[in-house]
């Protein structure tokens, strides 16, 4: 019986599932010449490239809208006690 691939694409997404090594792992999150997507070093898909600078950008806004949504959520709690009182719905 032939061994399954390793890695390779299905439908134009790329997989591997070789066991990574450290050198692997650095080399595939850092890759300079490449745009802000490339393949990850285990399991499917695509995953963001530390050398590029959108990376970052991306990381940053996913960080701030992490922390929006934390800080925001003890507020809303607070406010919501009065909405919990019964209302009158008039139907002609």
């Amino acid at each position: 019986m032939a061994d399954k691939p390793q890695s390779g694409t299905l439908f134009g997404v790329p997989y591997n599932f070789e066991r990574p090594s450290l050198k692997r792992l650095v080399s595939s999150y850092w890759q300079p010449g490449d745009g802000m997507l490339v393949e990850k070093p285990f399991g499917i898909g695509y995953t963001l490239n530390l050398a590029n600078w959108r990376s970052w950008v991306v990381l940053l806004v996913a960080g701030v809208m992490l922390y929006l949504e934390r800080n925001s959520g003890s507020e809303e709690f607070e406010d919501d006690e009065e909405a919990d009182e019964p209302v009158e719905v008039v139907v002609d």
